[in-house]
């Protein structure tokens, strides 16, 4: 199993907000695919997956913050 975390976005950004997801519950993912988009009070993120499979399960929806190291999806 695999996390999708939310990494460093750069200086000063401690939290994010989940705009959308480019996936749903079941969709197979390749790493380093766009897997979900953030927002900063600065800017736009799109956050990737870290490695290939089965999205197993979203752990912030839409319209939830979440802090930077927080897992956002399972990968299987």
């Amino acid at each position: 199993m695999s996390f999708v975390t939310l990494p460093e976005l750069g200086e000063g950004i401690e939290k994010a907000t989940v705009a959308c997801w480019h996936y749903k519950v079941g969709d197979r993912v390749t790493q380093d695919d766009d897997v979900v988009e953030v927002v900063t009070d600065k800017a736009v993120f799109n956050v990737v997956a870290g490695a290939s499979g089965i999205l197993r399960g979203i752990l912030v929806r839409d319209g939830q913050e979440v802090k930077i190291g927080e897992a956002l999806a399972e990968i299987e």
